[in-house]
């Protein structure tokens, strides 16, 4: 009971958050045009900040499990591919590259940490999971969005110049490799600095899910009703029924099971409905992922250390 009450405290404010940008909307309080300029300041700024911050301030050396890394890593590169193979099955290809993007992309790193270190006491193994997902997470959706354009043409060398333009000029890549090169080079994150820093990557999420409820269409995300609760199912039931018995054959235990379940099973990130919207996809499949693996995260996530702790692998 005490994982289902922490579980609803960390999702319940999300969907507070778009709930809150639903109403703003309709109180005309946001219009359309300050949604979509804040969805282009989150991109821009916040995001890459926290995304910055997160990984600038992990210690390589004193916790490095090099089997535990390139299992994350190979996982969510299996998962990106699987996605891939499923959305050819639509009929509707204009959503293909939302359908991949919010069917892999997990919320590891703003509920990871906190998840993990509310059950041992301390953040674990969650650093090196989010630096053996989340930089593929990031760089993936932005090839992904990239090449699954709605407007997109045949394949030609001018298609991908642009592509391979975009995701080195992404403000997401940039705030990753940035962050882990001042974790890697070991410098000092001065008290000013780290204020300033923290405080910006704070609004990422709030403002992201303001201007995602602001621009929620729920007529729309009926017309798409079908991929969404797909997308949802392969979040939080899908991956984790293929990946967690491979997890325990191979031995992992306790903080990095539970690390490894957050990465496979926690509610789709609202940054893949910032990428979307950005690279020039509507968004409207995205932020039914998102209001749905939000709302059945919690219960499903819990369902899942249920199960763990019923075999005492964690």
């Amino acid at each position: 009971m005490e994982n289902l009450f922490f579980s609803l405290n960390a999702t319940t404010p999300i969907f507070i958050m778009m709930i809150l940008g639903v109403v703003f909307r309709k109180l005309g309080w946001i219009d359309e045009v300050f949604a979509s300029k804040m969805n282009k300041f989150v991109f821009l700024i916040p995001l890459p900040v926290m995304l910055f911050k997160d990984l600038a301030t992990v210690d390589f050396a004193s916790a490095w499990n090099g089997k535990f890394v390139l299992f994350c890593f190979a996982v969510t590169l299996l998962s990106i591919l699987l996605t891939i193979l499923v959305s050819t099955l639509w009929k509707d290809k204009l959503i293909q590259g939302e359908f991949i993007q919010a069917s892999y992309r997990s919320s590891a790193a703003l509920l990871g940490i906190a998840f993990i270190q509310n059950i041992y006491g301390d953040t674990g193994m969650a650093p090196l999971m989010i630096i053996g997902s989340v930089p593929l997470y990031n760089v993936m959706a932005v090839v992904v969005l990239s090449f699954f354009q709605p407007e997109r043409k045949a394949l030609d060398m001018q298609l991908l110049k642009k592509t391979c333009k975009g995701i080195i000029t992404n403000p997401i890549i940039l705030g990753i490799i940035a962050g882990l090169l001042w974790s890697a080079l070991r410098l000092p994150m001065p008290h000013i600095l780290e204020k300033t820093v923290s405080s910006i990557s704070a609004t990422a999420t709030p403002l992201g899910l303001m201007a995602m409820g602001a621009t929620f269409d729920i007529h729309k995300a009926l017309g798409k009703i079908k991929p969404a609760v797909a997308a949802s199912f392969i979040k939080l039931v899908g991956f984790c029924t293929l990946f967690l018995p491979l997890a325990v054959n191979l031995g992992f235990r306790n903080e990095d099971l539970t690390a490894i379940l957050i990465m496979l099973g926690s509610a789709t990130t609202v940054s893949c409905y910032v990428m979307a919207r950005n690279m020039g996809h509507e968004g409207t499949l995205t932020s039914s992922v998102v209001m749905l693996t939000t709302l059945f995260s919690a219960f499903s996530i819990t369902g899942w250390l249920y199960i763990l702790r019923s075999l005492r692998l964690i």
